[in-house]
């Protein structure tokens, strides 16, 4: 979450809010998400990695479970 806090601080404000509508949220339930340290949804963290051109990834987002989620991004597997 800390990277989608620095990515969002790195924006003007205006720039935020476009960035939290173009991931179909608003800025008020991302800030809300990063002060709880709330798990995102996956659709919500797949727009996030994408609208941000991967500044914010899935797999920062979901540190613990990611693979759970997406066993497709995980490189080691798919290289066996």
């Amino acid at each position: 979450m800390e990277t989608l806090r620095n990515y969002l601080n790195a924006l003007s404000l205006e720039q935020q809010r476009e960035f939290a509508s173009r991931c179909e949220t608003s800025l008020e339930y991302l800030r809300k998400a990063i002060s709880k340290k709330q798990k995102l949804g996956a659709a919500l963290s797949v727009s996030i990695e994408t609208h941000s051109g991967g500044s914010v990834s899935r797999k920062n987002l979901h540190p613990d479970d990611w693979e759970k989620i997406w066993p497709e991004l995980d490189h080691k597997k798919t290289a066996a």
